[in-house]
């Protein structure tokens, strides 16, 4: 047997946990390589008679990418921090794996676009990542699985709150 008796569920569900922050932080990963290959490919690309970054359109993409890279990157410190600690972080897991992967997914989106037709090519890096993130959405629950277990912890805490107030008033 391992573990205690009866405590298998509990067990299961934090390795669940644990694995929703490491595919979190592979999502993240993904992501910045997502955004490195753009950056070097607008800088790059000619279009007009000068760099495609340059253009706003081509800005705005970056730094949409380089913020949610950012808030992405410090969902799963936190929720890899809580867990070092020893505390409750299985709804910050949650919310670590749906945005990272989610952020993998959107910067991928937009390398291609930076990339143009040269991103469909099997060569292109940005090609395998585009083809690598999709499976981060699903592994350790797919995206809205996990924003069940978010919804779910909130409103048991919401609930508590109202319990705590209740005693109080008391």
């Amino acid at each position: 047997m391992l573990g205690e008796r009866g405590a298998g569920l509990r067990q299961f569900l934090q390795t669940l946990d644990g694995g929703r922050v490491a595919v979190a932080a592979l999502s993240v990963g993904l992501a910045q390589a997502c955004f490195d290959e753009a950056l070097k490919r607008a800088k790059q690309r000619q279009q007009f008679g000068r760099s495609i970054a340059e253009f706003q359109a081509i800005q705005f993409k970056l730094a949409d990418m380089a913020m949610e890279i950012e808030v992405a990157r410090n969902l799963v410190l936190k929720a890899a921090w809580l867990k070092d600690q020893g505390r409750a972080f299985g709804r910050e897991a949650s919310m670590a794996k749906v945005f990272a992967s989610e952020t993998a997914k959107r910067a991928a989106d937009q390398a291609v676009q930076i990339h143009g037709g040269e991103g469909f090519m099997e060569t292109s890096a940005v090609t395998r990542y585009w083809r690598q993130v999709k499976i981060n959405e699903i592994g350790e629950g797919t995206s809205e699985i996990n924003r069940q277990i978010i919804a779910r912890s909130l409103l048991r805490e919401e609930g508590a709150q109202e319990a705590r107030e209740e005693v109080a008033a008391q």
